[in-house]
């Protein structure tokens, strides 16, 4: 981002260049200093700065300035920028036309000439000035801006990966923001094609892929090496945790991860019972200091989706969405697991326009001031239902058991209990839900029958539906997808291994794929649970590898 501007004005060039010197040795680091010899010049140097969208953060002017004096230009310069602070150059002889010039061209101070020395009579009064100015000033966003409208899938899921990569960004909503039209306009892209994200740099991209996201923010979605001891697919607490381990033991580590690093875990917005936090901390945060742990000990990261894995010769090959192939020793499966997708009228038709999965983190700000409702009962959803609380009006929790109880821990129930907006209803289910475009209405099975809510925002915390179905056949699994390992093998038909040991802890019915974390069959669905997981599985690995 350019540097705001110093704006220095003299006819003598011999003060003009002191000014200049002293100004760029105190504040050259922060500031660009530019010079004008006129009044005129100045003027025509701040319409270009204007132009140019350039911020001015003070005008230092002399006032005997032939054709204009410098009350003159200062007076004519609030137009072009009025939050600038105005400071007058004068003589003695001058003071009282200074005076006047504080009503008449709302100057902030005047200095007599000479100024010297400058630490004592320039600068302590610069210095308030600058701070005054920086206190009302907001830089100009020059980062990622998303040209959507918010019930828009295509645009919930640009945010949704850029919130989940820590990525910032500016939402420009049209219906909000009339200004994002004309950014559009500017760039010659049909507002008929959104969302539109611009960049840095000038460039757009017009309803992007994940892919192209990913390559155009940074992300790396091509492997460095075709070989790797070990490729963990899936970057959650298991995922995270394995490549923490498998890294800083001279592994040559790949993890892969269609989305983001932290799972479903990393879109909670406070996770208050892991181990060494006594405080808490977010599920991005969380991700976002593994992430970093993993690569500092070297860990490879590609963004990618993982679409099979197959096995030759004691190697197993797995093939990415794009059709690049990487190959390894050991191939770790820590997918996780997904909400269960609501099976009722309306449910398939809203997805990503009122009805989210998860997604409380990237939703919360629109839903301001508004009635959220939270459907499940387990620490995912309550967790939600505290961020949702901080922005909404209200949030109902919709509970299909009795309680929270047996699905939630005490922290997190005596905290809903303490917060106002809250209301739990218990015993009660989504039926259906309508809406033109968007959600608009639910309707309810209560203990009192049925009912009609006016609803604009559903979030949807139940279930796990293990992310599996691009796995091989040869890898076992029980009826809802969940992947066997270890003794859960014993008695179930394993045609594909063929060593004469059994298998490890964490090894499923292919030797050498392993499986860590919520995906596992009767695994503990618990974050601790997860990163302990992943950690032992490297363990197993070593084995493996001193086996064959």
């Amino acid at each position: 981002m350019p540097k705001p501007i110093l704006l220095a004005i003299d006819d003598d060039t011999s003060v003009l260049e002191a000014v200049v010197q002293d100004l760029r040795r105190h504040y050259g680091q922060y500031y660009r200093i530019v010079r004008a010899a006129s009044g005129l010049a100045a003027l025509d140097i701040c319409r270009q700065l204007k132009e140019r969208k350039e911020a001015v953060a003070l005008f230092l002017c002399d006032q005997r300035m032939p054709g204009m004096t410098g009350v003159e230009f200062l007076q004519q310069a609030i137009a072009i920028y009025p939050d600038a602070k105005r400071v007058l150059l004068t003589a003695y002889a001058d003071t009282e036309a200074a005076i006047r010039a504080i009503n008449s061209a709302k100057i902030h101070y005047y200095l007599n000439k000479p100024w010297d020395p400058p630490e004592e009579k320039l600068y302590p009064v610069l210095d308030d000035l600058l701070e005054a100015w920086k206190q009302g000033y907001k830089a100009p966003f020059e980062g990622i801006r998303i040209v959507g409208l918010r019930w828009s899938s295509a645009d919930h899921a640009v945010r949704d990966f850029l919130s989940k990569n820590r990525i910032p960004y500016q939402w420009l909503n049209p219906e909000l923001t009339p200004d994002a039209l004309a950014l559009l306009k500017e760039k010659g892209i049909d507002d008929a094609k959104l969302p539109v994200v611009i960049f840095g740099d000038g460039t757009a991209l017009v309803q992007p892929s994940t892919t192209e996201l990913a390559e155009k923010v940074g992300l790396r979605t091509q492997a460095q090496q075709e070989f790797y001891d070990v490729v963990v697919v899936g970057a959650g607490p298991a995922g995270l945790a394995a490549g923490v381990y498998g890294a800083s033991e001279g592994l040559k580590t790949l993890i892969v991860e269609a989305s983001a690093p932290g799972g479903q875990a990393g879109s909670s917005s406070k996770i208050e019972n892991y181990l060494g936090f006594p405080d808490g901390l977010s599920g991005e945060e969380l991700a976002k200091r593994a992430f970093l742990q993993a690569n500092r000990l070297g860990a490879e990261f590609l963004t990618q989706s993982v679409t099979c894995v197959k096995t030759e010769n004691q190697y197993h090959i797995v093939q990415m969405a794009d059709g690049q192939e990487v190959t390894c020793s050991v191939c770790l499966i820590a997918t996780g697991v997904s909400y269960c997708k609501l099976d009722v009228p309306g449910a398939d038709e809203l997805s990503g326009a009122g009805i989210y999965y998860g997604a409380a983190q990237t939703e919360a700000i629109s839903c301001s001031g508004e009635t959220v409702y939270v459907v499940g009962g387990a620490n995912s959803a309550g967790q939600a239902a505290m961020h949702f609380a901080r922005y909404a009006a209200k949030v109902h929790m919709l509970v299909r058991g009795d309680s929270l109880a047996k699905s939630m821990s005490k922290y997190l129930i005596d905290q809903i209990a303490k917060t106002p907006n809250i209301v739990v209803e218990t015993r009660t289910e989504v039926v259906s839900m309508a809406g033109q475009g968007h959600l608009e209405c639910l309707t309810l099975q209560t203990p009192r029958g049925q009912e009609a809510r006016s609803a604009s925002s559903l979030f949807i915390f139940i279930g796990a539906a293990p992310k599996t179905e691009w796995l091989p056949a040869e890898i076992v699994r029980d009826s809802k997808g969940f992947v066997l390992a270890g003794p859960d093998l014993k008695g179930k038909s394993t045609g594909s291994w063929t060593l004469a040991r059994e298998p490890y802890l964490l090894e499923t019915s292919v030797p050498g794929i392993f499986v860590a974390g919520d995906v596992r069959y009767n695994s503990v669905k618990r974050c601790a649970s997860a990163v302990g997981e992943g950690s032992i599985a490297i363990q197993f690995v070593h084995q493996y590898l001193a086996s064959i």
